[in-house]
């Protein structure tokens, strides 16, 4: 554990720092470790989940970014992820724990499905982040499932924080990218949205258009 610790504060980057800062992150908090250096340490190291919590417990940004990694994520339990959860103050750490982590569970379906109705807002980011997770990686999502994620998107959407319509929006792109039927679907929703008296959906519909509109038909081109 020290030498991880020590090994991390031998990477400092006062720019990144203030790039972490900017995030929100206190700046006590921060050791200005640029993300390929996490990586790149979390390539030397087992994953172990005992020392996963150490890291997260130091409370420090870098080393819990470090802890998403090692952690093993067979072994978590409902209590650790909220747990997790709960300590997360930044997009970035709420990200890489949807991606590192919780999408690997098989029931991560389940925390969207919680976290989607949640007032806290990275819970919420969280549930649409695992949205698009799954969109992105997964390469057969049975049609009922993209169907429960559309209308979690519609019935859930009308939140104005920055770091949660951002991930609504992100959500709704990567559906909107996958084949024509679903960016036919994504490009309705999207359209009611910039229709709708709701600024963070405008916002969002706006978004997704100017992004996927076209993006199907784009790519079947130059297969062509």
């Amino acid at each position: 554990m020290k030498e991880i610790m020590s090994e991390l504060q031998s990477y400092p980057s006062e720019k990144y720092k203030e790039n972490v800062v900017r995030l929100g992150i206190p700046r006590e908090s921060s050791m200005g470790v640029p993300m390929i250096s996490i990586r790149k340490m979390a390539r030397k190291v087992n994953k172990n989940n005992q020392l996963a919590w150490q890291l997260w417990e130091t409370d420090y940004h870098e080393a819990k970014l470090l802890a998403t990694f090692l952690s093993e994520v067979n072994k978590l339990t409902y209590q650790d992820i909220n747990r997790l959860m709960s300590d997360v103050i930044s997009w970035d750490l709420c990200d890489h724990l949807c991606k590192e982590l919780i999408f690997k569970l098989h029931n991560y379906l389940e925390f969207v499905l919680e976290w989607v109705k949640s007032s806290k807002i990275y819970y919420k980011r969280a549930a649409f982040t695992l949205i698009a997770t799954s969109v992105i990686h997964e390469k057969d999502i049975h049609t009922e499932t993209m169907n429960v994620y559309l209308s979690l998107i519609s019935n859930y959407s009308q939140d104005s924080h920055v770091h949660v319509k951002k991930a609504v929006a992100w959500a709704l792109r990567e559906i909107g990218k996958r084949n024509f039927e679903d960016n036919k679907k994504a490009l309705q929703l999207a359209y009611e949205f910039k229709s709708s008296d709701d600024k963070a959906q405008i916002w969002i519909g706006k978004n997704v258009i100017k992004k996927i509109a076209g993006v199907i038909k784009v790519t079947e081109r130059q297969r062509d």
